[in-house]
């Protein structure tokens, strides 16, 4: 009998555990792999699969060895040999490609600064295909149960999640000799949603005849509500260019690609608030000085300093008029010169 899956959302899940800054293993079982995502503090500290891993290690340290000599035919027979054999060591949470580069940093034919790109360049291509599933059983394992976990780096989750974001195709996609970045995915077969990942629901206003000094100005609403997201977009669109986005899960990735000059956020928005997407936005060294105005209904003195402990720039409260939008856009938007 086939085993059933409960359905997976993986931008989601990863979200929310950026946001918990977790400490520990993400263990994934699906269909056709097991993954094994590993984090400190919410930052991706490794990434694998059970689909290869060898292979995708040794096709890696291949290209390495172009430039690392040292990396020849025997290291990496040695590293297969590893594989091979019972687990490096005594703790087996960690996977045994990590503990292989852990192995060959020990033994100085990588150095830190190459261990640590490889470590990269390795998640990226393992993260490609985990944020295909569509279903999949899940499982957090706490940092206790495997340490020590020597930690060569530390990688911002979301510009990797950002990159990675694009539309699905069809359940069971071929993905042939695809490029990512400089590396190669090999023939296979994965499992994808049938409609997951299109592209992000905004509305970018077309340009009317006004004043390029403020229309060249990016401003993304983000509002569960349809009624206030047709609101805001009345207001500000004869004067600046305006995204709308109705799903906060989906926000961090259009944030990343547009870059705006001001975020209107609402807080009571459901799977995701707003305090923990500006919490979110905040740890991220590009977003650190965008202007967050937190939108709410709520008014009272500690939902105005939650706000501010999050890093929110300001506060607006509904209902507001155009006139009221328009001064606390004006009083928050960068100047230029």
């Amino acid at each position: 009998m086939v085993k059933s899956y409960p359905s997976l959302h993986p931008h989601r899940l990863l979200l929310r555990l950026i946001h918990q800054r977790l400490t520990g293993c993400l263990k994934v079982e699906t269909s056709i792999a097991d993954w094994s995502i590993y984090f400190s503090e919410g930052e991706l500290t490794f990434a694998t699969s059970s689909l290869s891993p060898f292979e995708r290690l040794d096709r890696h340290l291949g290209r390495l060895s172009q430039h690392i000599p040292t990396l020849g035919g025997a290291v990496r027979s040695q590293v297969r040999a590893l594989f091979d054999r019972k687990p490096l060591t005594n703790h087996s949470r960690i996977s045994p490609d990590y503990q292989a580069i852990l192995r060959l940093v020990e033994q100085q034919y990588l150095s830190i600064s190459e261990a640590q790109q490889l470590i990269k360049q390795l998640a990226q291509e393992v993260l490609t295909g985990f944020l295909m599933l569509y279903e999949g059983e899940t499982q957090v394992i706490e940092r206790a149960e495997f340490d020590p976990y020597p930690e060569l780096c530390r990688i911002e989750l979301l510009p990797l999640l950002a990159q990675r974001y694009q539309p699905a195709k069809t359940t069971a996609t071929i993905v042939r000799d695809r490029a990512v970045g400089d590396r190669t995915l090999g023939d296979r077969t994965v499992a994808v949603a049938p409609v997951m990942e299109r592209p992000i629901q905004t509305l970018e206003v077309p340009s009317k005849p006004v004043q390029a000094c403020t229309r060249s100005y990016k401003i993304i609403c983000i509002d569960d509500s349809p009624s206030i997201l047709q609101a805001i977009q009345s207001y500000l669109d004869e004067q600046f260019t305006v995204f709308m986005i109705h799903d906060p899960l989906k926000a961090v990735m259009q944030i990343m690609r547009q870059k705006p000059d001001l975020i209107l956020l609402d807080v009571g928005m459901p799977n995701l608030d707003g305090y923990e997407l500006c919490s979110m936005l905040r740890r991220h060294p590009g977003f650190q000085a965008t202007p967050i105005i937190m939108v709410t209904g709520h008014t009272g003195f500690i939902d105005r300093a939650r706000a501010k402990l999050v890093g929110a720039s300001g506060y607006l409260t509904k209902p507001f008029t155009q006139a009221d939008l328009l001064q606390t856009v004006a009083q928050y938007l960068p100047t230029r010169g």
